[in-house]
Parts: structure tokens; sequence; C-alpha cells
């Protein structure tokens, strides 16, 4: 059968948009021995080797404190890759993956010891082809960004010569107020081009946060509805189910509002509040995400006690079992003020979204595990029915799920059989597990995916982190100026404290439990 020349001309067009293999390079990782490497990191990179996205000119150096060998190393995360990756492990594959690691023992006190991973870089580009290409994962305490940054400069392993990159990947969080956050762009761009600085958010790798985009912008229906006229509200909701799971330290120094707020739950506000780009270039789509954040309305110190809520778990039972209180967890202070439940109501003060309340709360210890974006519509006039039984007309909801369960659903109305006009409400549903099957995905594999290819959208600009942190710091500054009173104030098991549900049913609305 021969086929129509557009048809043919489209599918040799979608042949020319299968993804290929990254270019050749070296990842390297520093905290190679940590947690977020076996569970997140070499998996990843499994996955992108089953989906033939990581090229023949490829290699690991991991990089830590401890004197390990190259063999000791593979032997490691032979047995972590075993035990955390999503997918069956193939043989071949995992010797493929296992022959392209090395390991360099590095002091970041001691500037030499930088020069022996220059050494071992430069001799992976000769003996696997690597380019000269080097992507530099710092999976290290916060505070350690900006000297590794500096080291790595100092033997320059960061300049960029002829057609070779270097690029380097850092995790949250990026400083702890405003003005850390300002310190530490401004110490790490006298290093690096801003093109070279890879800010990552794990959340920004779920296939449905990308769906957003797609969801708003290629079909036709949503986008004109989706502003001011027809949107009553939006709640954002990042509820866990498990406490601080042994990072009692780390969690006593950040808390629910940085942990979460800042970084997740803004980028997902970004890109359900983002003006349509340009295009899909990387800038186009940050620049878009920005004005979002820059056009949030500022907290007073008045509007910080209005319109925030914050929460502390005491003991309580989860799935039948007594669990303790978070002051009662290791590493943190049996005094401790930190929040483990943020709610905020917030403004958007644009053209688009002028006073439609954004809704955001996250908590540890929290019934159900759930991410989600509910955006629900306002209600049709009542008028029509009026001499019906019809007493009241529910408004449409549409829900982003995102975890645990990927997918988007739908309400309406719809009405009753029967010779009576009766209303139900029906629920169109839609997983991505049902339409496009399974995928084996840790939330990394695309983000390491951009990075090796030097595409930067989903990741974080300087901007971008500084109008976040411009949102969130007067909320720290009165949090920290008036301790609660009623820590503990709400139990494990609960969906936070009583104050959170008094925040949204003042506008006469209530959270989705």
């Amino acid at each position: 059968m021969t086929l129509p020349a557009s048809v043919e001309g489209e599918l040799e067009r979608a042949e020319e948009w299968v993804a290929q293999p990254a270019p050749p390079c070296a990842m390297v990782i520093f905290g190679a021995t940590g947690d977020l490497t076996k569970r997140k990191l070499i998996p990843a990179l499994y996955n992108l080797i089953v989906n033939g996205l990581l090229p023949d000119g490829f290699a690991v150096v991991g990089v830590g404190r401890s004197q390990l060998s190259d063999d000791e190393l593979r032997h490691r995360m032979e047995q972590d890759l075993r035990e955390f990756a999503t997918t069956d492990v193939d043989e071949r594959r995992l010797e493929w993956l296992i022959q392209r690691l090395r390991y360099v023992q590095l002091d970041p006190e001691k500037p030499e010891t930088f020069k022996g991973l220059a050494d071992t870089l430069s001799q992976l580009d000769d003996e696997l082809g690597t380019s000269g290409n080097y992507l530099f994962y710092l999976a290290v305490p916060p505070s350690a960004f900006d000297d590794y940054v500096k080291q790595l400069g100092d033997v320059g392993l960061l300049r960029e010569e002829g057609e070779s990159w270097r690029r380097v990947i850092i995790e949250k969080p990026f400083g702890h107020d405003l003005e850390s956050a300002r310190d530490l762009n401004r110490r790490i761009r006298e290093v690096l081009r801003e093109r070279q600085i890879f800010r990552i958010d794990h959340y920004l790798g779920r296939e449905t946060v990308q769906n957003i985009m797609a969801f708003r912008f290629a079909n036709g229906i949503f986008e004109p509805i989706w502003n001011r006229r027809y949107v009553d509200h939006v709640q954002i909701t990042v509820a866990e189910t498990v406490g601080v799971e042994g990072r009692g330290a780390y969690y006593e120094e950040a808390g629910a509002l940085r942990d979460m707020v800042q970084n997740h739950m803004f980028r997902l506000l970004a890109l359900i509040g983002m003006e349509p780009p340009v295009s899909f270039a990387a800038d186009s789509v940050r620049d878009e995400r920005v004005k979002v954040l820059s056009a949030i309305r500022p907290f007073s110190p008045e509007d910080v006690l209005r319109y925030t809520v914050r929460g502390q778990y005491g003991d309580g039972v989860m799935d039948g079992e007594r669990v303790p209180a978070y002051r009662a967890e290791r590493s943190v202070s049996p005094h401790s003020t930190t929040e483990t439940f943020a709610a905020l109501e917030l403004f958007v003060d644009n053209w688009r979204w002028a006073d439609v309340p954004f809704y955001l709360r996250t908590g540890k210890r929290l019934p159900k595990r759930v991410s989600e974006i509910a955006i629900q519509f306002k209600r049709a006039p009542l008028m029509l029915f009026r001499d019906t039984p019809v007493e009241r007309l529910n408004p449409n909801l549409l829900v982003i799920k995102i975890q645990p369960d990927e997918g988007i659903s739908l309400r309406f109305e719809g009405k009753v059989p029967g010779p009576a006009l009766r209303l139900g409400t029906v629920r169109m549903h839609f997983q991505y597990e049902d339409y496009f099957g399974r995928q084996a995905h840790t939330g990394y594999e695309t983000l390491l995916y951009d990075c090796m290819l030097g595409d930067s959208t989903l990741f974080h600009r300087s901007d971008m982190v500084e109008a976040g942190w411009c949102v969130v710091t007067p909320i720290l500054d009165v949090w920290k100026a008036l301790a609660p009173r009623n820590f503990p104030n709400y139990a494990a098991g609960t969906w936070g404290p009583k104050e959170a549900d008094d925040l949204i049913q003042k506008d006469g609305r209530k959270w989705r439990n």
C-alpha cells in the first residue's frame, strides 16, 4: 500500500524526533557512596542504558572521602543497583555500566586531590572516548556547593575549550533564605556561566509534571478557560505519610516551608500559572515560569499571620501502628519548633489570575501519600434549574495527579436516567499507565539526559530561585520571630492542624482530603 505523500512526510518527521543517545561524556558524582547515588542516580543511569540513551563513550567517576578501589566501588554499585533498580536487571547491560565505573578519593580541604580527579578524567578521554565533556553532580551538603565549584575551577575542570562542555548539577536546597541564595548565586557565577549551572529539582523529572505544559498548550479546549473568569481556586497538595526517616538533622535546619514549598510546590505553581511561551526553547519557558513567581503578592507580617499556617506532628497511629512525635525522632530537639506542615494562601497578581486564590499545603505523617493539583472552576448559575429537583450544582473539577498514580481526572455533572431531571456527578479518569504503559523511572532519567544534551528547560535559573525565596523569606522571618506556642498541633495520621482547615474554610471552600 502506498501512503499519501503528506502522511509519509509526517512519519519521516516523527522519526527525526526519536530521542538519540547523548553525546560522549563522563559523569562525576560527588557523594558517590551516599543514598541519592545508590537509590536514584545509578538506577536512573541504568534506565537510560535500557532506553539506548547513553553513548558508547561514557563513564561514571565516583568521588568521595572514603578509601575505595575501583573494584570495591563496582561491587558496591552492583549490589545497590540490584536492590534499587526499577526494572529487571539485565546482566549484559549491568556489565556495560559496571566496567565504566571509576573511583577517586578526594578531600575538598586538600586542593591537590582535585588534580587526581583531573588525571582520571583525562585517562577516560583516551580509554573510553568521553571527548572532554564532563558533567559534575554535587550530591553533597549545600554548605559545600561553592567550595567544590571553586576547587573544580581552580584545576581547570570547568573551563570549556573547543567543542567540549563542562556542566554542574546542584541539588536543593539552593540557599536557606533570599540573602544566602543571592550570595551562593554570586559565588558560583564567579566560576561558571549561567548556562553551565543546572539547579535540579527531581519533581520536574516526573512525567506528569512535564505533561502539564502538553496538557495546557496542546489542547484547545482548556487554555481559553484557564483564567480568573472561569477558575474559582487552585489547590496544590503534597502529602507524605512518612516522618523524617533518619534525616532529623537536615530537617531541623530546613522545615516544610524550605524543604517543599520554596522549590517543589512553587515549580508546580509556575507551570500551572505561566503564560504560553513563544517556543519550547529553554529560556522562553523559564522566562514565563519566573514571571509567575515574581507576580505573587508579597507577604506583610500581618499577611503571614492571616494567610499561612504551620504545624508539627505529635505521636499518632499510621496503618494501625503507633508512630512517634516529630520531637521524638532521631537527631531532633525535644523542644523543636521546626514545622513539619505548612499551608499557604497565595495570590498571583497578574491579568490572568487576579483575585484567584492558590492554596498550597504540604506535610509529613499525613493519612495518604499524594501529590496533586486541583483546579476548581466556578459554578454554573442555578437559575435554569430552579423549577426542578436540582437544589445545587457542583463545580467542575480538574485534578492532575502527580504521585503515586499519575493521571488526570475531570469531574462534571450529567443527567441521571429517569423521567425526573436529576443530576449525578461523573468522573472521567485518565491514567498514564493505561494509555502509554508503565515506564520504569526514578524521576532523574529525563533530567540527567537533558543535562547531557545541554537542555536546561526543566532546571532552575538563578532568577527563579531568588523569586521563590522573595516569597517565603518574609514568612520565615515572622515564624522565627514568633515561636509557635502549641507544637505539636496535629496528630500523626491526620490531615494537619485545625488552623489549616480554617484557612480555606474562611473563604467558603474546603481541602480535598
